[in-house]
């Protein structure tokens, strides 16, 4: 089957059913100029960050704690695109979120995108950089407040360091969230799962859970769930959902 019939054959399937779940990753955002990690341009292909350190080790919890100006200057340069806008992608799950056939957007980004193109139930696996709060007294901080601090951002009521609220390497993702989104994945009459390789976990694994009528897989590289998709289109995931909606 070419691509246009297999657009064709997804346009089908989101127009049968009300009831899709969406789980994207980094290449979600890659049209709206984000970097993702594991492609041949991406963060990580730089091997190594500053004074020698890999990123994952500087997006790691321990960096973070030994080398916590390191890791800020690292994050703000890196992990932070504040003027990215929603590519066609996001846009067209918003849509589909206000038409009621989109129940909810499970991400591994933590850019905040999808609610800036109007999607309103958005599990983030990985967090958000739109939130930051104080390690020692808990209070809230804005995004504006971490990247216009000099050095490490400092709380203003308590003096504590005031950290991003994202998951890094070595810290457990949000139980909350994820079972609300495995609730999701197991209630699915159609998941579709673009833009990740799915060989991170635990956020991988959930794909395990749904056991719906399609499962649909936009990526650019094959995935190791590809043989169990009804549908496999290797294409732009915005240009590929702008023209089902």
């Amino acid at each position: 089957m070419n691509q246009a019939k297999k657009v064709s054959e997804l346009q089908n399937i989101i127009n049968s059913s009300n009831n899709i779940v969406f789980f994207g990753g980094a290449g979600v955002s890659t049209e709206s100029n984000i970097p993702d990690f594991r492609s041949a341009k991406g963060l990580y292909a730089e091997r190594s960050g500053k004074k020698g350190f890999s990123p994952e080790e500087m997006l790691s919890h321990a960096f973070f704690m030994k080398h916590t100006e390191d890791f800020f200057d690292y994050y703000r340069s890196k992990l932070v695109y504040k003027d990215a806008q929603p590519n066609n992608a996001h846009l067209a799950l918003a849509k589909l979120e206000q038409i009621g056939k989109l129940k909810a957007v499970i991400t591994q980004n933590i850019d905040g995108l999808h609610q800036k193109a109007g999607s309103k139930e958005v599990l983030e696996l990985h967090g958000s950089v739109y939130r930051n709060y104080c390690m020692k007294c808990r209070k809230s901080f804005t995004l504006d407040y971490v990247l216009e601090f000099e050095g490490v951002p400092k709380c203003d009521r308590c003096g504590g360091i005031v950290r991003p609220d994202v998951v890094l390497y070595g810290e457990s993702l949000d139980r909350s969230v994820i079972n609300k989104s495995i609730w999701y994945i197991e209630n699915a009459e159609v998941l579709i799962v673009a833009g990740t390789s799915l060989t991170v976990y635990p956020a991988a694994g959930l794909i395990r859970y749904y056991s719906g009528k399609n499962l649909v897989l936009i990526n650019k590289t094959p995935t190791p769930y590809d043989y169990l998709a009804n549908l496999v289109i290797s294409a732009s995931i915005g240009e590929t959902l702008k023209a089902c909606v």
